[in-house]
């Protein structure tokens, strides 16, 4: 399991408010949620720097044809 730190913050309550309004969750989890979706920008703002720099071929019509095969499993 994740280690978990308890803290104590101060936020503006009509802000908490509206957060859990649009959650439908507790505070713990709600201010969690919001926790996450900046860890994710974050990250997705990396993706966005290395965009243009990292030189990347993929054959579609060749990854389609692939799945056209059998592999002696049954789907």
């Amino acid at each position: 399991m994740t280690e978990m730190k308890k803290i104590t913050a101060f936020v503006p309550a009509r802000l908490l408010a509206s957060a859990q309004e649009e959650t439908g969750v507790g505070i713990s989890e709600t201010l969690r949620i919001g926790l996450q979706k900046i860890a994710h920008e974050r990250f997705y703002r990396g993706l966005q720097e290395l965009e243009g720099k990292i030189d990347f071929e993929f054959d579609f019509d060749a990854s389609r044809k692939d799945k056209d095969r059998d592999f002696g499993g049954d789907r």
